[in-house]
């Protein structure tokens, strides 16, 4: 059992960067998902009085933030800058470390107003603590780099809202988090031309987010951390395609220093390789489509860049965001082959190319080719007789391993298409029937172990030979 380690070093930055507020009083606190798996990863031993009492209630944890903190930022959103936002309906309530030692977060999403809410409420809807959960799950089952879901209660209240039938049931979510910084903070900064409060906070994200030591040049530093989010932002990109995610809102203020995932809102997966597919109603030009999330995610790194151009040289920057192409077309590579779980060879890009243009032909969903394909074998012609799976097919011989994992006897692969998404709001919306809600998360589960054979097959690979 990981043992309890708090360790609040948001403070350390000092008041400039966030805002103590108080969390709203709700009338009721109705459990409705508790993440104990990733309670156990961070030492928390809580029982059912002890979730209610801290992420819903938010009474401080032992030896942790002694008041909740709304993080002050700005950002682009949907290219338009914007400098009346921060943490509107949210804010960090404690941080700790995992058992690698890594810095994460608790923070919440319908906790109650802040300075940053504009006059809205504050509050999160039930079904929108719902959508997260699934959306958490499933990346984290595929392998991309997300925010964990922690904990929804249901709060009891009747919310007005003009995207849904109202009124509806409301939520409190907390989410487990590598950083809520953003792009965002740090244009917050540029804005206002305190370079030393930039340079504090890029030393804080090497320091308490990347494990880097800082040097004592600023100019060194902010190459440094640039070069990081660029690596992390590319890695970032190149999931979400071979995920068959669209985030659907990729504004600077929701992208993460640490290129982690994170705040769901319209998201959805596509069912097929088509690059115009949106998931966000109010997106009406595709700005955030599926084929253009790794465009809208450079544009947000290179908004960064011109911040961290206080501290150093714009050139070199530059050439920094120049190079963010090649790595994400060698992350996009390894992202496909992964989900495939195939070992590395010579014709690694090859593969890449050819299973994007058979998923091109969308002759099946992309998680049934993905299902299909696993570990390099080839269902046959029956199935995917198109010349694409053809060059697939005849690309992957030799490459095949077995498949062990119960869940390949499955008829038919987990997805998390929007019809599905939808019957499992309704099952709760109508009936006040949280199994359909449950078995997704077991099913989504049993998914995410299948497909980590390919993480401990390596390690066990590596244990017999060292």
């Amino acid at each position: 059992m990981t043992s309890y380690r708090p360790d609040p070093k948001i403070v350390s930055l000092g008041h400039d960067f966030y805002d103590p507020v108080e969390p709203a009083r709700f009338p009721k606190c109705i459990p409705r998902f508790l993440n104990e798996r990733w309670a156990e990863r961070i030492g928390l031993e809580v029982d059912e009085q002890s979730w209610a009492r801290h992420f819903c209630r938010f009474e401080s944890l032992p030896g942790n933030l002694a008041e909740p903190l709304a993080l002050r930022y700005h950002g682009h959103q949907f290219r338009v800058y914007n400098p009346e936002i921060g943490d509107g309906r949210g804010f960090t309530f404690a941080q700790l470390r995992d058992e690698s030692g890594r810095l994460l977060d608790l923070g919440t999403k319908g906790s109650g107003q802040t300075p940053y809410s504009r006059h809205a409420d504050g509050r999160l809807t039930l079904k929108g603590g719902v959508r997260e959960v699934l959306a958490t799950e499933m990346l984290e089952a595929l392998g991309v780099n997300t925010s964990k879901s922690f904990a929804v209660f249901e709060t009891g209240e009747a919310l007005e809202r003009g995207d849904e039938p109202s009124p509806t049931r409301s939520a409190v979510l907390t989410r487990l988090s590598h950083g809520h910084i953003r792009i965002g903070t740090f244009q917050r900064l540029a804005f206002f031309g305190q370079v030393e409060s930039l340079a504090k906070l890029t030393r804080y994200c090497l320091e308490n987010l990347y494990g880097e030591q800082p040097d004592t040049d600023d100019a060194d530093n902010a190459l440094r951390l640039f070069e990081l989010a660029s690596a992390a932002t590319a890695t970032l990109a190149a999931s979400y395609l071979a995920a068959g995610f669209v985030h659907g809102v990729l504004n600077s203020d929701n992208i993460n220093i640490t290129g982690e995932s994170f705040d769901y809102g319209p998201w959805r997966f596509t069912p097929y390789w088509e690059p115009e597919f949106t998931a966000a109603y109010f997106d009406h030009y595709g700005l955030y489509a599926f084929g253009r999330q790794p465009e809208a995610i450079q544009w947000d790194l290179a908004q960064l860049a011109g911040c961290l151009s206080l501290l150093a040289e714009a050139r070199k920057l530059s050439d920094l965001l120049a190079a963010w192409n090649g790595r994400f077309d060698q992350a996009l590579v390894d992202a496909l082959l992964d989900r495939l779980a195939i070992e590395r060879g010579a014709n690694d890009r090859a593969i890449a190319g050819a299973l994007i243009r058979a998923l091109a032909t969308k002759a099946q969903t992309i998680d049934r080719v993905f299902f299909d394909w696993r570990r390099g074998h080839d269902p046959g012609e029956e199935s995917y007789r198109a010349e694409e799976f053809r060059e697939l097919a005849a690309l992957l011989r030799g490459r095949e391993r077995p498949k062990s994992h119960p869940y390949w006897s499955q008829a038919a692969p987990c997805s998390m298409h929007i019809e599905e998404v939808e019957a499992i709001w309704s099952a709760i919306a109508d009936h006040d029937d949280w199994q359909p809600f449950n078995d997704k998360v077991k099913a989504i589960r049993l998914m995410g172990d299948a497909l980590n054979e390919r993480r401990r097959d390596s390690v066990e690979q590596n244990a017999r030979t060292s």
